[in-house]
């Protein structure tokens, strides 16, 4: 009878073990299985308006039609205010969430990032990074964040690399006075942004290493706006003319606006004796269209789709409590907490 007593205390005590693990495991994953609800996504974004933004937006809209019952997407406008985006997280904690994708703000304000980290990792809620990277110290110290995003050295490099062949291939239709001499603008997206100085370093070290000598005329902090970087140009050519041979932007955003800039003085019409090269990076419709029609040099294309597949298929993992990376192809770069999504050249040689 004792040992039968015995039995059935440790078959109990094993039951209520599992049953613990168990329960652990979901709460970790933030989810009660038993509601059969869909995963409740918060998506904070820096603004709707930006270009490649809302691209990745619409593509997480189509995933969430393509996955009915599965997951919900709610997406937050922060009007590039760090303020608004954080009364916003406040909210969303109090409602309560089971993932959170971050594109914040003041990406690189240690304090900012340390305090939405910490806000997060409080309410044990999982959460994604994205597209503007914040401090990975910071992110390192919550087991459950990352940051999906671009190679912007790459995207700097592949900028470029796409001037230096036109350069060496195609130079009369640069080098306009003859000098040898590539005299080029450059639009950077922000101050104190990683993207935007990396897109500009690599850039610019990737046409010295192709042995092009350049001269900087002037360079503008457009803050990643088409409308900022239109009127930047149009005071810029009242002053230079057409010394400028070259515009370089960080994003496609800043290039656009430039082309419209350029054209409102008869430039980048189709003429090739009054058209200037510009490049930018995320290969947006618009630009594409630039490209084939020899309106515009080159672009890198970042796909959105690919974006929004990362952070959904990454970010339900995360859900699920399994290793992020589970049963796909992305790889964490050497800092451990960082995934990049490939980048491609778009180039009308």
């Amino acid at each position: 009878m004792f040992k039968k007593m015995l039995s059935i205390i440790m078959f109990l005590m094993i039951m209520s073990y599992m049953l613990f693990s168990f329960k652990e495991k979901a709460t970790f994953a933030s989810i009660n299985v038993a509601e059969k609800r869909p995963v409740r996504v918060a998506v904070f974004l820096i603004n709707f308006s930006d270009d490649y933004i809302s691209l990745v937006r619409k593509d997480l809209e189509d995933i969430q039609e393509e996955n009915p019952g599965k997951v919900e997407f709610t997406f937050y406008d922060a009007k590039s205010n760090q303020a608004v985006q954080n009364e916003q997280l406040d909210n969303v904690l109090k409602e309560g969430v089971d993932l959170i994708i971050m594109h914040l703000v003041k990406n690189r304000d240690e304090l900012t990032v340390k305090r939405v980290t910490n806000q997060i990792a409080k309410a044990n809620i999982p959460v994604i990074f994205f597209n503007r990277e914040p401090l990975l110290s910071e992110i390192k110290r919550y087991n459950k964040s990352l940051y999906i995003g671009l190679d912007a050295k790459s995207d700097g490099t592949m900028e470029g690399e796409i001037l230096a062949n036109e350069w060496n291939t195609n130079r009369d239709s640069i080098d306009k006075n003859h000098d040898g001499i590539m005299q080029y603008v450059l639009l950077e997206g922000e101050r104190n942004n990683l993207v935007a100085a990396d897109r500009t370093k690599y850039s610019l070290l990737a046409l010295s290493e192709a042995g092009v000598v350049t001269q900087e005329l002037e360079r503008v902090f457009a803050y990643w706006s088409r409308e900022l970087a239109k009127e930047a140009i149009e005071s810029l050519f009242l002053k230079t003319g057409p010394k400028i041979e070259v515009i370089i932007a960080n994003d496609d955003s800043m290039a656009l606006g430039a082309i419209e800039a350029l054209q409102s003085y008869g430039y980048n019409l189709g003429d090739k004796e009054k058209n200037i090269a510009v490049v930018g990076v995320e290969g947006l419709p618009e630009s594409q269209k630039l490209i084939n029609e020899g309106l515009m040099l080159g672009t890198i294309f970042q796909d959105p789709k690919a974006m929004a597949e990362a952070l959904y298929t990454i970010g339900m993992n995360m859900v699920k409590g399994r290793d992020p990376i589970e049963g796909t192809d992305y790889q964490f770069d050497q800092t451990g907490v960082a995934i990049r999504i490939p980048n491609q050249i778009i180039y009308k040689k």
